[in-house]
């Protein structure tokens, strides 16, 4: 195995900041790889491809379709056509591993205050300006370190370290389905429910499978606007939409994250646009989390997002009847508690990731005995 020279360990650590905890469970797991440099390929026949004349494929894993030509990967730059069949090459190679807060993802809905194993290889299948783990998900895996771990292992490992959840975040994990799905059900065994932290680009078929492995859904909703995920994302928004509508059709919880970003997408029209959506379309009760937008990747020459925005995104959806809408990357903002939507009495205090105090009992506010819409412990 070679080593990685200081500047590449400086680059990659902040996608392993749970090193110590996860370095002694891997060991505990007899894998023994951390910090691999040399990408080798682990092949896993992709479960959603058409084979087309030629052997050229078509993947039919998410509404980019990719026609792909022997040799040759589809745009997430980890699935591969070989000789006609097409492969997943990054199943068991996870490159970030991390035990989080559940708030960090965020789901405030869905075990508050226990912590996820989460997990991610490299790829995406859109490709955002704006987007904070660049250094994975818009690099191939040959560009990035990696690890040696299989659905079990990570699934052991999650298990002895006391989550509740396991995660799969930082890139797009719809691009690692396959290993996505199997570590998921591995979960299940184990008692663990499986989260997943997705851009939604993803075709109905096999949202509709996973949908019966996992536990809870966040979307990270780009812009309630076609041109920006066109122009920023290169990608679109009607897919997106449908996902979301098939998601909350499964009963499958799900909560949604809105990065507001100046000029592109904050404005009070769209914003409110949104909202009503959300309330005809997903329903009332849907976790809405309105995040304060930082100068990132390609997406440099915009300030950061007023708080003010923030604050006020947050009253316009209230304003138009959703019950739970909080705002992100506003630390100590009274936006991030959570409160009965029936008497208004607080129930959840946050401070960042972090829960100061939780009175929610059985799923229901302790005051007035309303339920209280999620997956509570």
């Amino acid at each position: 195995m070679k080593r990685l020279n200081r500047r590449k360990f400086l680059r990659y650590s902040a996608f392993f900041s749970g090193g110590i905890i996860c370095a002694s469970l891997l060991e505990k797991a007899g894998i023994s790889e951390l910090f691999a440099s040399t990408f080798e390929p682990n092949l896993y026949e992709a479960s959603f491809y058409k084979r087309l004349n030629a052997n050229i494929i078509r993947c039919e894993i998410c509404p980019n379709e990719c026609e792909v030509k022997p040799g040759e990967r589809g745009f997430c730059g980890i699935r591969e056509n070989r000789g006609g069949k097409y492969y997943l090459i990054t199943h068991s190679r996870p490159c970030s591993m991390n035990i989080d807060p559940i708030e960090k993802k965020p789901l405030f809905h869905f075990y508050p205050g226990e912590r996820a194993f989460s997990i991610a290889t490299a790829g995406c299948n859109i490709a955002c300006k704006f987007c904070q783990n660049w250094e994975i998900s818009q690099y191939r895996p040959e560009e990035v370190p990696y690890t040696k771990a299989g659905p079990s292992e990570i699934a052991e490992m999650a298990y002895k370290s006391g989550c509740k959840t396991i995660a799969y975040t930082y890139s797009e994990p719809v691009v690692f389905y396959e290993f996505m799905r199997d570590t998921a059900i591995e979960g299940n065994k184990r008692g663990i429910k499986s989260v997943v932290i997705t851009n939604a680009y993803i075709n109905e078929r096999p949202l509709t499978e996973l949908m019966k492995v996992v536990g809870a859904i966040k979307v990270d909703f780009k812009a309630f606007n076609d041109s920006f995920y066109h122009n920023v994302c290169k990608g679109e928004l009607k897919p997106v939409l449908r996902s979301m509508e098939l998601i909350a059709r499964a009963g499958i919880h799900l909560e949604i994250v809105h990065l507001t970003i100046p000029t592109l997408n904050d404005s009070e029209k769209e914003i409110r646009e949104m909202a009503k959506w959300i309330k005809s379309n997903l329903g009332e009760f849907v976790p809405l989390h309105f995040t304060r937008f930082h100068p990132m990747y390609k997406l440099k020459n915009l300030p950061p997002t007023p708080p003010s925005t923030i604050i006020r995104a947050r009253e316009i959806a209230m304003s138009e009847g959703l019950k739970y809408v909080y705002t992100g990357n506003l630390p100590g903002n009274d936006g991030e508690n959570t409160y009965c939507h029936k008497c208004g009495k607080l129930l959840i205090k946050r401070l960042g990731f972090y829960i100061k105090e939780n009175k929610i009992k059985d799923g229901k506010c302790p005051y007035c005995s309303q339920k209280i819409p999620g997956v509570f412990t």
